[in-house]
Parts: C-alpha cells; sequence; structure tokens
C-alpha cells in the first residue's frame, strides 16, 4: 500500500467544511477483504488557526506482520484558503522502527528540520534546499482542501509538500456528484474528488526513482454525515498492487467534546 494509502487516508481525515466545533472522526481501512488499520483525528481548522491530530493503528492479520502505531500532528493559521504552518509532528512505531519528524517554519515559511528518526542518510535521497521552498506539511496541504471545497463547492486545487523526508506535488480535481449506498457511517449524496500525489524527490535508495515518479491516486468522497455541519470525507478507494482495492470508510464523527481525548495523547 506505501505512501499512496498514507497520502490518501490522511486527506479521508479531513473534513470540507471547517466547523465551530472540533471534531473527532473515526475511519475503518480495509483491505483484500480484512481489516488493516483504524484511523482517528482531531479536526480544529476553524478560525484564524487550524490544528489537525490524527492516529493510524495498524491491526488484523496485516497488524501481525507490520505493526505500527503513529500519531501525526500539523498546525499554523490561514491566510484565506492558503495555510500558514507553524509546526509538524510525527511520532510513534512503524513495521518496529521508531519514527519521529520535527519540523517547524520560519519566518520566511521554509521549513527547519529540528529532529528526525531514523535519519534520511542512508534510507532516502536528501531533498534539495530549493524543492523545500514554497512548501507545507501534509496535513496542512490537506487543509487546504477543506477551506477550497468549503469556498468554492470543488475540490480543485493543489500543493507543494515536504514532510521532512519526501518532497511531492499534490493535485485535487472534482469528478461529480453521487449517492453511496449505506455503510459505515453513511450513505447519501457524496461529491467526489480524485487525488493524485507525485512524488519528485526523497527517494529511498533501494527504489527505483522512474517507479516512484508514477502518480499515486485515490477517489475521495465527501458527504454530510452530521446534520447541520459540513461535508465530511466518507470513503476513500485506492488501487494497490498487492492488495486490490484499498477502502478507508467513516464509521463515526462526533464533537470532540463528546469524544475520547486524542487531542491529549489518550485513547
Amino acid at each position: 500500500m506505501g505512501r499512496s494509502l498514507t497520502l490518501a487516508f490522511g486527506l479521508a481525515l479531513l473534513p470540507a467544511v471547517a466547523a465551530a466545533e472540533p471534531l473527532i472522526a473515526r475511519y475503518e481501512v480495509h483491505a483484500a477483504g480484512m481489516r488493516v488499520m483504524r484511523i482517528e483525528a482531531l479536526l480544529d481548522i476553524d478560525g484564524p488557526r487550524y490544528l489537525v491530530r490524527t492516529r493510524v493503528q495498524m491491526n488484523g492479520m496485516i497488524g501481525v506482520f507490520a505493526r505500527g502505531d503513529q500519531e501525526t500532528s500539523a498546525e499554523g493559521a490561514w491566510r484565506g484558503t492558503e495555510p500558514v504552518p507553524a509546526r509538524y509532528r510525527v511520532a510513534g512505531t512503524w513495521r518496529g522502527d521508531r519514527r519521529v519528524v520535527v519540523m517547524d517554519y520560519g519566518p520566511d515559511g521554509r521549513p527547519l528540520l529540528r529532529a528526525i528518526e531514523p535519519p534520511n542518510a542512508g534510507e532516502r535521497e536528501p531533498v534539495p534546499d530549493a524543492l523545500q521552498a514554497g512548501t507545507m506539511d501534509a496535513l496542512s496541504a490537506l487543509a487546504k482542501l477543506t477551506r477550497t471545497v468549503a469556498q468554492t463547492g470543488r475540490c480543485d486545487t493543489g500543493a507543494r509538500v515536504y514532510d521532512g523526508r519526501r518532497r511531492a506535488d499534490y493535485a485535487v480535481r472534482t469528478a461529480g456528484q453521487g449517492v453511496l449506498p449505506v455503510e459505515g457511517g453513511f450513505g447519501g449524496p457524496a461529491l467526489k474528488c480524485v487525488f493524485e500525489s507525485r512524488l519528485v524527490a526523497g527517494f529511498r535508495g533501494d527504489q527505483d526513482a522512474e517507479e516512484a515518479r508514477r502518480p499515486q491516486t485515490a477517489d475521495i468522497w465527501l458527504g454530510q454525515p452530521l446534520p447541520g455541519r459540513g461535508p465530511l470525507p466518507v470513503r476513500v478507494e485506492l488501487p494497490s498492487r498487492w492488495f486490490g482495492t484499498v477502502r478507508a470508510v467513516l464509521t463515526s464523527v462526533e464533537p470532540a467534546g463528546s469524544g475520547q481525548a486524542l487531542a491529549q495523547g489518550q485513547r
């Protein structure tokens, strides 16, 4: 599933319209007929500032062989529909290895990598400074999509993304409207968006660069599971080489005050 899984399911955690009260959204990810991952997100993206915190846990049969529990957060301010990121943090364990990224942003908007574990040296090619300019972290880039949809009712947007390890270009386009059958926590009218990511730099040393440059795509369906609140991604579908179509489905969404305190790192 790899990079496309992480990017697409990160997208599935962000509502398309900012709400006055923070939300907690939960998703289950299925592949090859099995549940392989759970995703939970705290979403606070209204007002002049934003905070997105996600927790990803591998489980089911695949979790036995590829254990993972990772928390990622991004915060910053808004300039219209453009995010101005301030901090990006990753902490957890993935496939038995501890993973850490601590990244801040300077006054000129340039990313400042404070800590990374394991180091990129020996794992990935370095991302040149010139390609880091004008970028934002992955969650801030995906939060940008929410503002765009909130203001235009369409998905058409893009971003230059750097997460401390990889440099990628994101593009999203509107594909039309449809009606989804009931599954998980939603059924009904939804907007379909097509998400595409292209890796630009930060290739793994054991990775074929030409293969890595191929675009990774996903279909994102945005619906309205909570009356009186804006639309949320309710399903994500993307092809994978080994597992067929991988699907993420919204199972529940509620105001953060009534849910479990992901913001405090509790479960």
